[in-house]
């Protein structure tokens, strides 16, 4: 049977990975961390992180730039406290738990938002596609590093059945390129800047965003 995927699956998931996140991670997702921020720092300003985990790319972040931090774990956020007290991160506006699908901020509240390996760690990724497109100023950009599910195939095959297994682990496997296409294209506020191979393998994706006008009509 099927691993419901919902937040309570993914916070205990992530409860379960803080203590070892990044040590198995933290290697594996590093050309996508610096490859975000280093587009972040072009832009400048604020930036939204978000799924901040433990805060391991906080320390790359230049001083230039504010950061405010948010994560749906609260045993995550812990190790991104500590990294802050430890390193002395003045540029960490703060740091805070929330609903990556809710976001509490004003409209056009940031010149940036990114999120590393998140789009597929929640149950609504267009709800959440849509609060970055309403926080980001018009101007700015969505940066996101994911993994893109195959359209069809044997590696579409392969990740059906590794679907339950990988739900259990606070992931999903359901969002494609089509799928972030569609969202796209029923918007009038964003268009496509760039689509960018990551590693490893090209397993993953840096796709940006631009936000260039704000959207008048609610989703429905």
């Amino acid at each position: 049977m099927a691993t419901e995927f919902n937040m309570e699956t993914i916070q205990r998931a992530y409860e379960r990975w803080a203590p070892i996140y990044d040590l198995v991670f933290g290697n594996l997702f590093e050309p996508g961390r610096k490859a975000t921020i280093a587009v972040a720092e072009g832009i400048g300003g604020r930036v939204l992180d978000v799924g901040i985990g433990t805060g391991i790319s906080l320390i790359d972040y230049p001083s230039s730039i504010r950061v405010f931090g948010i994560d749906y774990s609260e045993a995550m956020l812990r190790k991104a406290h500590e990294r802050v007290r430890r390193h002395n991160l003045a540029h960490v506006e703060a740091l805070a738990v929330m609903d990556a699908q809710h976001l509490g901020f004003q409209d056009a509240a940031f010149d940036a938002v990114i999120a590393q390996y998140v789009i597929t760690t929640v149950p609504d990724p267009e709800a959440t596609l849509d609060e970055f497109a309403r926080v980001v100023r018009p101007g700015g950009e969505i940066i996101l590093v994911n993994h893109l599910s195959a359209a069809g195939g044997v590696q579409r095959m392969l990740e059906n059945t590794l679907a339950p297994m990988v739900h259990r682990l606070g992931w999903s496997l359901d969002f494609d390129w089509a799928r972030l296409e569609m969202w796209m294209d029923r918007r009038d506020d964003v268009h496509l800047v760039e689509r960018r191979r990551m590693p490893p393998f090209g397993q993953f994706s840096m796709v940006r965003l631009a936000v260039i006008a704000r959207r008048l009509t609610k989703r429905t």
